[in-house]
């Protein structure tokens, strides 16, 4: 199965314990560290705006178990077609389950229900399951009150994102590792012109390494300008 290929085949190395840049939620990456790697942990139920990193931490999380000799699973149902309630049924033999974007399938009963049996199935193996959200539990829709009781009683991680100030600084020390110098006037077109969430800006560094060795250009506004196709302010 898909779901059982080495992460590293899978996502970039980026989404790792290592590159997640914590800001004010240390205690949350503390918590999904134990739990990756210890079935005595509590588990954890994230919640986080898009782009506040919390793809990113069950995905670390994923390849923490993984690095500590546990077999760990995967399961975006956002991101999934067809029957959500057989994908999530269909997901066993694993020491740990994180289950992304819950929240996508508030409402339907069949998905909640193959939610609220497999939470029971691996509390009772004594495996390890991470939820992720939008929001927390009782905020999201889940209409079956059983699943919402047990998802409530979980350890509940809420990510708050970085700052502008924080992600400059992310983003200037991750351009500096590449050798590339992104000046004040460069940020503040980013920031104007692009999407603002860590994850989109490091995406696009990526592109912008790339452009600028084969371009053999630095990286200033109207090479950006060029690069995106954006208007100038």
């Amino acid at each position: 199965m898909t779901s059982q290929l080495p992460l590293a085949l899978r996502w970039p190395r980026r989404q790792r314990f290592e590159h997640f840049h914590p800001g004010e939620n240390a205690a949350a990456v503390e918590a999904l560290r134990a739990a990756a790697v210890s079935p005595a942990a509590p588990w954890v139920f994230v919640a986080g705006s898009m782009g506040s990193g919390r793809t990113h931490l069950l995905i670390a999380s994923c390849q923490a178990a993984i690095d500590a000799g546990r077999s760990a699973q995967y399961l975006p149902l956002a991101a999934l077609r067809g029957s959500r309630a057989a994908a999530i049924r269909g997901m066993a033999g694993s020491d740990l389950l994180a289950i992304d974007d819950i929240d996508s399938v508030a409402g339907e009963s069949e998905a909640e229900h193959a939610l609220f049996d497999t939470f029971n199935r691996y509390r009772a193996e004594g495996c390890t399951l991470l939820f992720s959200a939008s929001g927390a539990p009782g905020s999201i829709g889940i209409a079956l009150p059983d699943l919402r009781s047990r998802l409530g009683s979980l350890t509940q991680a809420v990510l708050r994102p970085l700052g502008d100030a924080e992600r400059r600084d992310v983003l200037r020390e991750q351009a500096g590792a590449r050798g590339i110098e992104l000046d004040d006037t460069v940020l503040d077109w980013l920031f104007a012109h692009h999407a603002r969430d860590l994850g989109t800006l490091l995406d696009l560094l990526d592109t912008l390494d790339r452009a600028s060795l084969a371009a053999k250009r630095r990286v200033t506004v109207p090479f950006l300008r060029d690069l995106l196709r954006a208007p100038p302010l």
